[in-house]
């Protein structure tokens, strides 16, 4: 029974990795759709504004109004919209169809991720409900890892919308197979919006989500355009990009684990200010790398910065409201790719206006503003510990 229930586990993880390699993979390919499309850098890297926003605002609503539906059916429903947004791409011609295609893929993309995390905590074996939820997580995670530098692989062989209709395949596949093998669920009690939104009116919760915002916003400004820098700015090697994109990638994962060690070891604001410091540093330094070696060397130490941020903030908005830890996580998830659309947005609007090399100046910026906002938010919970515990000695004194 339990091995029966990982192995469907690992099903929604891969479903994870296809939606999120769909999200990361525009980053890695952005230099060939620019050209191939007839558009500018800059314009195609509002490919990833469309996508972030319509999953940020599109997500919460379409959960609300399919909260009681069998998840499921729910889950089959909004991966056959991905596919189809998937082949949509591949077939349809020009820029305008492309982004239409990219708004139908969010919106599936969105509900997919949601409702696999969902899934996966009611059918994990009894005590593996955290396991199975980070095995989903992790998922999304391998995409920027394996799915990007194979889409660039992919894309320079074949052409870019090969990589859509590889995924479309994919998911196909898996399609059949959960259709095969997940067992009916019930849907959940719908949590209303009106009290998800609620919390934002509390300044801890609101100051944590803007520490979100512009840490994750100038990582994506500087993300987004990745490629295009590396070749432009960095003149990196066209041949060495999918191996920096690679490395990258692991990077990421070794700074998420780090950082969720340093979180329970040293705490949450010595790990944020910590990593976000890093994280500033690094971006600057790859301003100066001019040879394979330091260019290699500052990617990875910006990638396992940027990543040790990543857990140890869920954990955090998490802590602020524990008796609504789902609504906050929701929340967060929300402000991340409303984040990146931001960051994707202006930095297309830098590169314009200023040039291709500021991006990485203006990512420092964002995440500088995130790192004063952990310890204003730092200080803040300190204070409110303080007037509890003096409230708290001074009720037991009476």
């Amino acid at each position: 029974m339990v091995n029966h229930s990982t192995w469907k586990v690992y099903i929604l993880a891969l479903v994870s990795f296809l939606v999120g390699t769909s999200e990361y993979i525009i980053s890695g390919i952005l230099d060939q759709i620019a050209q191939t499309l007839g558009v500018s850098v800059a314009a195609a890297g509002q490919l990833i504004t469309v996508f972030s926003l319509t999953y940020a605002i599109g997500t919460p609503i379409l959960m609300a109004i399919t909260a009681q539906l069998d998840r499921r059916k729910l889950l089959l429903y909004a991966l056959g919209l991905f596919i189809v947004a998937n082949v949509l791409s591949f077939v349809l011609p020009g820029f305008g169809m492309f982004i239409a295609a990219r708004i139908v893929m969010a919106l599936g993309a969105g509900i997919v991720v949601v409702t696999a995390m969902s899934i996966a905590t009611k059918i994990a074996a009894p005590g593996k409900q955290a396991s199975a939820l980070a095995t989903v997580i992790m998922g999304f995670t391998a995409s920027l890892i394996i799915g990007v530098p194979i889409g660039r692989v992919v894309s320079s062989q074949f052409g870019w919308k090969a990589v859509f209709l590889g995924i479309a395949l994919a998911g196909m596949l898996a399609l059949i197979v959960l259709a095969l093998t997940i067992p009916r669920i019930k849907g959940d009690e719908p949590v209303p919006l009106r009290k998800q939104f609620a919390l934002l009116a509390r300044p801890d919760v609101a100051l944590g989500l803007g520490i979100t915002f512009f840490w994750l916003g100038g990582y994506s400004l500087a993300y987004t355009y990745i490629s295009p820098y590396l070749l432009e700015v960095s003149k990196l090697n066209e041949s060495l990009l999918s191996v920096a994109l690679l490395v990258f990638g692991i990077s990421s994962l070794i700074g998420s684990k780090t950082g969720g060690y340093s979180a329970d070891k040293r705490g949450v604001a010595f790990t944020l200010i910590g990593g976000m410091t890093l994280h500033i540093i690094s971006l600057i330094l790859l301003t100066m790398a001019h040879s394979a070696v330091s260019i290699f060397t500052f990617l990875i130490l910006w990638s396992f910065a940027a990543w040790t941020t990543g857990p140890t903030q869920q954990y955090n908005l998490a802590s602020l409201v524990p008796e609504s830890s789902g609504v906050m996580l929701s929340l967060n998830q929300s402000t991340m790719q409303l984040s990146m659309a931001v960051g994707a947005g202006l930095g297309g609007v830098l590169i314009e206006q200023v040039s291709l090399a500021s991006v990485t100046w203006f990512a420092a910026l964002g995440v500088a503003i995130a790192a004063v906002g952990v310890v204003i938010l730092s200080r803040m919970l300190s204070d409110r510990s303080s007037h509890i515990s003096s409230v708290s000695k001074s009720t037991t004194h009476d």
